[in-house]
């Protein structure tokens, strides 16, 4: 194709030979082609003016390949390949340039302020309103109150003890609860089982307060050391609104314990051969009649100094099994009749205590509730009965005490425990309920007795007979003094 042709081909696009670019008469002003009148002369425009760009593209690139084939046919055969494939690249090229998208023109942008269409706006999502943890509406406008991760209304932030609203700056929380600080004070603040007082803060700001290790009595560390009274049975310390009774020799009890204290050595002769009975029971009968006395703190004191081999129990001793002969004076009642005067009031009687055997006799403390006297008898006749069967070696005061007190554990049980014996006509004098507490108290007692002679000598045995029995554990004394492993 020659230059002539390529120039054909760049004005030749127009079908109309007379149709002049600027549309008409020269002396008429150029004027855009209203296109919401003629739709053909809209596509006219539109479509003729792309057909006619594509045509020039083809036209350029076609005369380009012929002036590169012109300059290549002098260089010979041998390139004639090489030619071609360029030639090819060249058609390619141009096609891809035909084919390449274009863009739309934009008429109204000219016109009018904006894109003539715009995609749709996300509108944000409104923000949700507050609303009261208490009553569950929207806050609203005013006052609020902001606190445990929550926002509240002022008249629904309330107390949980007392509903009414915390208008303090400092309120107290227990759990997830909103309390008064007085409110808390009284539900949770712990007070004082003897004086009824709020126990008080340390200097650390902490709550001290001191606790029985059975009965779990609440109290001010105060009390210890101010004298107030404690009961001399149970160990229970007096609360203020309670009146302990007063014995003669300054030992004060409890209700609980008063309800069946023996104070009579009459008295406690049923007792006494209960405690004979469960011996018997357990094959280990006590033939001889061996005297058993209640005496004062005293007397019990004095003959507890008489005794060569008596050993002491700390902090106060409350029997003994007596081998010596001496002179005791034992304790009765004394019935008194005058209006006003001590509910309790005893006699004393001396008398000389004989030895017929190996025991001359068995003293206990008077004025003792029933189960703890019954737990001491218990533990004073093992010792007679170890020393009424001569065969035994001389002990050691742990093996000795300690056997005594499993005795006096094992009668305890069988009083306060689940057995036909605990609903018995002896248990039946006082409160029940009470009884059975006391002698959980008493067993506790001997359990966790801190003397190494007579808690660890009670552990010590304990063992044993759980393991081995009571028969085989004595047996096993017998021949070595010791306690079976």
């Amino acid at each position: 194709m020659s230059k002539m042709k390529w120039f054909k081909g760049l004005f030749g696009a127009s079908e109309d030979p007379h149709r002049r670019y600027d549309g008409g008469n020269d002396n008429e002003p150029y004027r855009l082609p209203n296109l919401f009148e003629d739709p053909k002369r809209n596509d006219d425009y539109y479509g003729s003016s792309s057909r006619a760009t594509e045509e020039l593209d083809r036209a350029i690139a076609l005369s380009l390949t012929e002036e590169e084939l012109k300059h290549k046919s002098t260089e010979g055969e041998n390139s004639q390949t090489q030619s071609d494939e360029e030639l090819a690249r060249a058609l390619q090229a141009s096609l891809d340039l035909d084919n390449r998208p274009r863009e739309a023109f934009d008429f109204f942008g000219p016109f009018f302020d904006g894109p003539a269409s715009s995609a749709p706006q996300e509108t944000p999502p409104q923000r949700s309103q507050p609303m009261c943890a208490g009553c569950n509406r929207p806050l609203g406008t005013g006052r609020f109150l902001s606190c445990m991760d929550a926002q509240w209304h002022p008249r629904c932030f309330r107390c949980t003890a007392c509903d009414e609203p915390i208008t303090d700056h400092e309120f107290s929380v227990q759990g997830e609860e909103p309390y008064h600080k007085r409110c808390y004070k009284e539900l949770f603040h712990p007070k004082c089982e003897v004086c009824h007082n709020f126990i008080p803060t340390n200097r650390a700001g902490l709550i001290e307060y001191r606790s029985h290790p059975f009965w779990q009595l609440k109290y001010c560390p105060s009390h210890e050391t101010d004298r107030t009274p404690r009961c001399g049975s149970c160990d229970r310390i007096q609360p203020r609104d309670q009146t302990y009774v007063d014995l003669d020799d300054g030992r004060k009890l409890c209700l609980e314990c008063l309800d069946s204290v023996i104070m009579d050595t009459k008295e406690c002769q049923p007792l006494y051969y209960n405690v004979l009975k469960f011996y018997k029971h357990l094959g280990m009968n006590i033939e001889q009649e061996i005297p058993m006395l209640l005496v004062e703190r005293q007397a019990l004191n004095a003959a507890r100094e008489g005794e060569r081999d008596g050993h002491r129990h700390t902090p106060e001793t409350r029997g003994l099994c007596l081998s010596e002969e001496q002179i005791i004076t034992s304790v009765y009642r004394k019935p008194s009749k005058v209006r006003g005067s001590k509910p309790f009031m005893v006699r004393t009687e001396s008398q000389k205590l004989v030895r017929h055997c190996e025991v001359t006799a068995i003293l206990v403390l008077y004025g003792l509730p029933r189960l703890l006297t019954g737990s001491i008898l218990a533990h004073e006749l093992m010792h007679a009965w170890l020393r009424l069967d001569g065969r035994f070696p001389t002990l050691a005061s742990e093996v000795e005490e300690g056997i005594c007190q499993v005795m006096a554990h094992m009668w305890l049980l069988s009083q306060t425990g689940f057995s036909s014996s605990s609903t018995s006509d002896d248990l039946k004098r006082g409160n029940q309920v009470d009884q059975l507490r006391l002698g959980e108290f008493f067993r506790h007692q001997i359990a966790h007795d801190p003397s190494p002679v007579y808690g660890g000598g009670f552990r010590a045995g304990q063992i044993a007979v759980g393991r081995y029995g009571l028969p085989q554990t004595l047996e096993h004394m017998k021949m070595t003094g010791t306690f079976p492993l």
